[in-house]
C-alpha cells in the first residue's frame, strides 16, 4: 500500500496542469486498478501454492477471495482519498467511511472463514453410526468454538469501528485511566454472559457433555440436541426441550451416560414368590436376551439382590449400544419373561399368604 501512495503522487503531480476533477479521478482509478492487480497477483500465487495441499486450504481460500478483493478496494481507496485534492472535509469523511467498511469487512470475512473451515470438519464426521463418540467429541468441539469465535470476532469487528472515531478513543483512555466503579459495575453486568461464554470454550476442551449425549438434568432424561454460544438445548425423551445455561454443566452435577462410550447397561426388576426357580429364571432371561436384536452381545446377568416377608427380588443385567435400544430392551425383556412366568409358573407369581386356624366350636371339641 506504500507503493499505492506514491504512484497516486506521482499521478496527481502529473494532471496537475488538467481540470480540477482529473486529478483525483485518476488517482482513485489508479489506486483501484494497482489494488486489483494485487489481488490477483496474490491469489493466483497462494492457488498455486494450495493446489498441492488439502482440499480445506483450498475452500478457505476460494471462501476468501471475493471479500478480500473489496478488502484491496476499500483498502485502496482509504489510502488514495487522502492524497487527491477533494476538500479536506470531504477527503476525512470519505476516508473514515472506508476505514469503517474496511474493518468491518475484514471481520466479516474471518467469521466467513471460521465458519467455512468448521463446516467442512462437521460434514466429514458420521453421527449415524451407533458407536459415534469421536465424532461426537470433534463436532462438539468445532461447533461450540465456531460460535465462540464469531461472538469474539464481532466484538473486536465493532470495538474497531469505535475505536476510529476520536471521541471513542478519548472516552475509551478515560475509562481505563479511572477503571474503578465504572469498571465494576460493567463487569458485574456482564458477568452472566461471561460466564457462559467462558463455559463455552471450557465445554469445548473438557468436554463434559457432547452432541447427542444421553443426560439427566433436573431429573429429566433426555439427549443433548444443540449446544449454542451461551445454553444447551436438552431434548427430553417426550419430545420437550429443556434449556439450560453453558455454565450449568461446569457449576452443577448432571449424569451422562455416554460419556466414555455409547454402550450402556440397563436393569429390569422382578418381584416374584419365595417358590419361583431362581435357575429356570436364568435360563430363560439369557435365552430372551440373546434373541433380542436390542442386545450387544456383552452382559446377560441374573442376581437375587433381596428378600424380604412377602417375596424376593430378582434383578436381569443387560447391555445395548445405545441408551435408547436399552430401554427398548429392557421393555422387551420384562414383558416376556413376565408371560413366561404366567404360563409356566403362575404360582412364582407375587401373591399374600395367610392362615386360618379353625375354632374350637368348629371342631366340637370342648375348651380345656
Amino acid at each position: 500500500m506504500v507503493l499505492a501512495g506514491r504512484i497516486s503522487d506521482f499521478i496527481r503531480q502529473t494532471m496537475a496542469g488538467g481540470p480540477d476533477w482529473l486529478g483525483p479521478a485518476v488517482v482513485l482509478l489508479g489506486a483501484l486498478l494497482l489494488s486489483l492487480l494485487l489481488h490477483w497477483l496474490l491469489f493466483r500465487a497462494l492457488s498455486r501454492w494450495v493446489d498441492a495441499g488439502s482440499g480445506m486450504a483450498g475452500s478457505a481460500l476460494r471462501q476468501a477471495k471475493r471479500p478480500m478483493r473489496l478488502a484491496f478496494l476499500l483498502a485502496a481507496l482509504a489510502i488514495a482519498v487522502p492524497r487527491t485534492d477533494l476538500p479536506w472535509r470531504l477527503q476525512d469523511v470519505l476516508g473514515h467511511i472506508f476505514l469503517i467498511l474496511l474493518i468491518v469487512l475484514i471481520g466479516w470475512t474471518s467469521i466467513l472463514l471460521t465458519r467455512n473451515l468448521s463446516d467442512r470438519v462437521i460434514r466429514r464426521q458420521r453421527m449415524d453410526l451407533d458407536d459415534n463418540l469421536a465424532a461426537r467429541k470433534l463436532v462438539t468441539q468445532f461447533r461450540v468454538l465456531r460460535r465462540t469465535a464469531t461472538i469474539l470476532l464481532t466484538i473486536f469487528t465493532v470495538m474497531g469501528v469505535l475505536l476510529t472515531f476520536e471521541t471513542v478513543q478519548k472516552y475509551g483512555v478515560s475509562l481505563f485511566a479511572s477503571a474503578g466503579a465504572a469498571g465494576l459495575i460493567l463487569g458485574l453486568a456482564a458477568r452472566p454472559v461471561l460466564a457462559n461464554l467462558i463455559a463455552g470454550i471450557q465445554i469445548a476442551i473438557t468436554q463434559p457433555i457432547r452432541l447427542e449425549d444421553v443426560v439427566i438434568v433436573d431429573g429429566e432424561w433426555g439427549w443433548i440436541e444443540e449446544i449454542f454460544a451461551t445454553y444447551v438445548i436438552v431434548r427430553i425423551w417426550d419430545w420437550r426441550r429443556m434449556v439450560v445455561p453453558l455454565s450449568y454443566f461446569i457449576e452443577q452435577p448432571f449424569q451422562n451416560w455416554t460419556r466414555e462410550s455409547a454402550s450402556i447397561i440397563g436393569a429390569v426388576h422382578w418381584y416374584l414368590d419365595y417358590t419361583v426357580p431362581v435357575t429356570e429364571v436364568r435360563e430363560k432371561l439369557e435365552e430372551i436376551v440373546r434373541e433380542s436384536p436390542h442386545w450387544d452381545g456383552q452382559v446377560i446377568n441374573l442376581q437375587v439382590t433381596d428378600a424380604d416377608k412377602d417375596a424376593i427380588a430378582l434383578r436381569g443385567l443387560m447391555s445395548a449400544r445405545t441408551s435408547p435400544q436399552a430401554w427398548d430392551l429392557r421393555c422387551e425383556v420384562r414383558e416376556k419373561l413376565i408371560a413366561w412366568l404366567q404360563e409356566a409358573y403362575p404360582e412364582a407369581l407375587p401373591r399374600m399368604r395367610a392362615e386360618l386356624l379353625s375354632s374350637p366350636a368348629d371342631t366340637g371339641a370342648s375348651p380345656a
